[in-house]
């Protein structure tokens, strides 16, 4: 698809640009801000008794943190040495003994007390183990008995009752691709992972409007584009090392602007511990906030395009690429008929964004040669999630920035090999190298010499759903094998979650750490299998970040706290296909890691490549340097495709707030730290505009109460800079508030954003006390037997 190759890494700008200082005070002393030095030194004492390990990890190993893709310490951005503190926070997974038995064999509840944080420093599962039903403990059982009881179960089941998830955590696209391959051996379609719940509005809108589901551009090019927009991506939390490229932008003249209600501290101003000058005086990152409403971005967007067609009115060709949108581009007048009947009154109460300010940005954008929109969660995770990135692809494609340097639209993506997952097939509608339907089932039926299961598989929420109907259902899951993952804390209305997880018959953890889910009962077993870490993975293995490099990370000897009988990820699912269907599971079995990859060339094209990564820093990357080069998509008529949305009606009512879950100090669900060092927030704080809270006559620091009828949020008022009609609270605290049953109309996601009440608690309290008759939560009502 690509014609122009990556060039490789970019030297940095040598000079000091104190222009972007945040401050002239060595380290922002006295400043609210992260102490990246001290921590490096904790990850030091934390890792002493494995040091040479942890070492040969951070110089040899492709990064299992975030999905910039940096291997070893080298990237194929910018060159010289790159760390961060997200990769220092994982890295004691995998240096880490053992949990001590006499804990890891205590009594449940004793077990119960940890929270996911203190039981991920325990240690690391050391053997297989098993805890059936009415038994207070765990006990140790050999991997020959616990794959046989598995199996034997699978056996009984219709594929459709069973269900396999696989989480986010240093997966590596070959366990991906063999996960995904042996669930369609096995019979069924549903396997779902981690980057789907996150990102899968981001594929479907980008497939619709422009035919590629992936980044179209490299970090490289934000290094000297005019305009750098995040939209709802909190880029320097989630992928510290990108703050790097930020400041090279910057130092290029790039413009960074910032679309999020809350004005994250991180992205206003960074200490970046790499570069010795950001370290001692700060980064101003952001030239801009736009601080729109929660679910207020397609309004947003209509605004700017509203004035680009007010500009063609009094000037063609003043914002809208008019060749571009000739030569590349359809249903141009549809649009612009949809963008003109939108009122600005409905766009600036939607927004929450005045009008002189939507204009300003309109106008910076149609002013510029090239521009990349990068997002994240703050526009996925929505009911109108597909609708909102079709929203951004429609600005992309009036302006011609696409398919070119310093131009493109780039999903920003949270975790290693994520972008892989669905690449590899690992979720219900696709396999590899394309969706889950017609000449792409013939084609992996050909390669893969089995028959596909034909039915569509369900979505990770929905399985869930499905564990509590009736035991004669066809589709009542009653075996869920999970590799990692803890849908207490990820997924909304955990009360419901914990109670479906325990009416699984035999649910199975295949994982490097217990997390609270682990200890969740279940009908007959819980099943804990002891994964390798993707450093101690055979034969190496492969990850893709968000820019399409696919880096190879070699097997990491040394390891002196080894986990003996921990195995590699995809060797434990052919074990389970050879004693599910062992006639014919030589079908799905491989000699090596190099022979999976081998594989993956033929099942996706685009990784034809993937075969030659043998060795520490191999690295390609699939579909050339910029997808749809020279504005050619890869539709059936080669063109983009506006797409007409609706501003969504969010029936918000007088007093109501809408809530985004943010996090803070903290990888997906795993939190480093009580306090945000970014903004002092703690856990149950509750951000809220200092004036929504003077009219509720609610103090900083006060107790408050968040509800709505799915649940109810005891906090603390801070005040913050967050738009008057919102407030922040923290995931998975947060997580009480979300109804489950909501997903995404064409993704199928979560929607992790909704409507609530807030009121002082003292008031709540003593009004609930005298006027509410608790409404019966039959989830919570033990039965009496």
């Amino acid at each position: 698809m690509g014609k122009t190759k990556h060039q490789g890494p970019m030297k940095k700008s040598k000079l000091p640009a104190p222009e972007h200082w945040v401050s002239p005070i060595p380290f922002g002393l006295g400043k609210l801000k992260p102490k990246h030095i001290r921590d490096s030194f904790k990850t030091i004492w934390e890792n002493k008794d494995n040091l040479n390990y942890a070492k040969n990890i951070i110089t040899k190993g492709v990064c299992d943190g975030c999905a910039l893709g940096v291997s070893g310490l080298y990237d194929q951005t910018l060159t010289g040495p790159h760390v961060c503190t997200t990769r220092f926070n994982v890295l004691r997974l995998n240096t880490m003994p053992a949990i001590k038995e006499d804990i890891l064999h205590s009594d449940i509840n004793e077990l119960r007390k940890y929270s996911s944080t203190e039981l991920r420093k325990l240690g690391r599962i050391p053997y297989p183990m098993i805890r059936r039903k009415g038994e207070r403990k765990f006990s140790r059982i050999t991997w020959d008995d616990a794959m046989d009881m598995i199996a034997n179960k699978m056996k009984k089941l219709d594929p459709k009752q069973y269900a396999f998830y696989l989480t986010s955590r240093g997966i590596t696209n070959e366990s991906y691709y063999v996960a995904g391959k042996v669930t369609r051996f096995l019979g069924t379609n549903n396997i779902d992972n981690a980057s789907r719940i996150c990102h899968s509005p981001s594929k479907t809108a980008l497939k619709r409007s422009i035919g590629v589901g992936a980044s179209t551009v490299n970090y490289q090019d934000w290094i000297g584009t005019d305009v750098l927009l995040f939209w709802g991506s909190v880029a320097s939390n989630a992928s510290p090392v990108s703050t790097k490229y930020m400041l090279e932008a910057k130092k290029k003249g790039t413009k960074i602007i910032v679309v999020n209600p809350y004005r994250e501290p991180s992205m206003d101003k960074y200490w970046v511990p790499s570069v010795p000058e950001s370290a001692l005086f700060g980064t101003k990152i952001a030239d801009d906030f736009y601080q729109v409403n929660i679910g207020g971005d397609i309004a947003f967007m209509h605004g700017i395009m509203k004035h680009w067609f007010e500009m063609e009115a009094s000037e063609h060709g003043s914002a809208i690429n008019h060749a571009f949108v000739k030569e590349h581009v359809n249903n141009y007048e549809e649009l612009k008929d949809h963008v003109n009947n939108q009122s600005w009154e409905e766009i600036v109460q939607s927004s929450g964004v005045t009008k002189e300010r939507i204009i300003e940005l309109s106008q910076l954008l149609a002013n510029s040669k090239n521009a990349i929109f990068a997002w994240a969660l703050g526009l996925t995770m929505h009911s109108f999630a597909t609708d909102n990135i079709s929203q951004v692809a429609n600005l992309a494609l009036l302006r011609g920035f696409l398919g070119r340097k310093h131009s493109g639209v780039m999903p920003f993506r949270g975790h290693s090999s994520v972008q892989g997952s669905g690449e590899m097939g690992a979720d219900p509608f696709v396999l590899p190298g394309g969706d889950f339907k017609g000449d792409n089932i013939e084609r992996m039926e050909k390669l893969w010499g089995f028959e596909l299961p034909k039915w569509q598989g369900d979505i990770v929420g929905v399985t869930l759903e499905n564990i509590v109907l009736p035991e004669d259902h066809e589709r009542k899951i009653k075996l869920y094998y999970l590799s990692g993952g803890n849908f207490l804390e990820t997924m909304p209305d955990p009360n419901f979650v914990e109670k479906a997880l325990s009416k699984l018959d035999i649910r199975v953890h295949q994982d490097i750490i217990l997390n609270t889910s682990t200890l969740v009962d279940a009908k007959e077993a819980v099943i804990v299998l002891p994964a390798k870490t993707r450093y101690e993975q055979e034969g190496g293995g492969t990850s893709t970040s968000t820019e399409r490099m696919v880096y190879f990370s070699p097997e990491i000897e040394g390891n002196k706290n080894k986990i003996e009988e921990a195995r590699a990820e995809w060797k434990i699912y052919i074990d389970l296909a050879k004693r599910v269907k062992p006639e014919t599971a030589h079908l799905v079995d491989f000699e090596d890691a190099h022979a999976i990859r081998e594989e993956i060339a033929k099942a996706n094209p685009s990784y034809d490549g993937v075969q030659h990564l043998k060795k520490q820093g191999d690295v390609f990357q699939w579909g050339g340097a910029w997808l749809c080069e020279d504005g050619v998509c890869p539709t059936p008529d080669g063109k983009g495709n506006l797409i007409s949305v609706e501003i969504p009606d969010l029936n918000k009512e007088p007093g109501d707030f809408y809530i985004t879950t943010r996090r803070g100090k903290q990888f997906n669900s795993m939190v480093y730290s009580e306090k945000d060092p970014f903004n002092g927030a703690e856990r149950y704080d509750v951000l809220i505009n200092e004036e929504d809270a003077k009219e509720l006559n609610i103090q900083e620091g006060e107790g408050i109460v968040v509800h709505n009828s799915f649940g109810v949020f005891q906090g603390r008022a801070k005040f913050d800079a967050i738009t008057r009609g919102n407030v922040g609270v923290h995931f998975p605290e947060g997580n009480f508030l979300l109804p489950k049953g909501r997903y995404e109309k064409f993704a199928g996601i979560p929607d992790f954003s909704i409507a609530v009440k807030i009121e002082k608690a003292d008031k709540y309290n003593a009004r609930k006390d005298t006027k509410y008759v608790e409404r019966r939560i039959e989830d919570l009502e033990t039965e009496v037997s």
